[in-house]
């Protein structure tokens, strides 16, 4: 248990992450309220899609060679899913292209993920693929719940704390 306890000090991309996702849940927090005013969406589908993208970030990141593995099997089953998944990959590449900012929000947490994942593999902490995945996954949408609770933008919020 003590060794579970110190891990986050031997591979600090663990701390990384974690503070990537409360900027980012911050950050989603904020982008919430301007997301809800402009265009009228709901707050519960708001906060769905982004979940969603943060977990499948989580889940590819985490299992790459599995995925692929299953995708290229698919794809050399038949022509049309091949069609299919190409189309898929196409138009959710240029989704993320028409909104620049979901990308970037997309490339750091990726980004986050993978160096977290580099630096377990650096200190031989290589567990299953799905208990990785669980890992990463619960580190990332715990930072992303304590980012969203926070009220108001984080570099305010830490400006008044290290001030009073």
């Amino acid at each position: 248990m003590l060794r579970l306890l110190v891990v986050p000090f031997r591979a600090p991309s663990l701390l990384l992450l974690f503070g990537v996702a409360v900027v980012m849940g911050n950050h989603w927090s904020l982008l919430q309220s301007e997301q809800i005013d402009s265009l009228g969406i709901d707050v519960e589908l708001f906060w769905v899609v982004e979940l969603l993208q943060a977990v499948v970030l989580v889940v590819i990141c985490t299992m790459p060679d599995l995925i692929l593995r299953q995708v290229s099997l698919l794809m050399a089953a038949s022509r049309a899913i091949s069609l299919l998944v190409v189309l898929l990959l196409v138009i959710t590449a240029g989704l993320y292209l028409l909104h620049l900012s979901l990308l970037a929000d997309v490339l750091i947490l990726a980004s986050a993920i993978l160096l977290a994942r580099l630096d377990l593999t650096r200190i031989r902490v290589v567990p299953p693929p799905v208990v990785m995945a669980i890992a990463l996954g619960l580190i990332l949408l715990g930072g992303i719940w304590i980012g969203q609770q926070i009220s108001m933008p984080l570099h305010l919020s830490l400006a008044k704390l290290f001030a009073g």
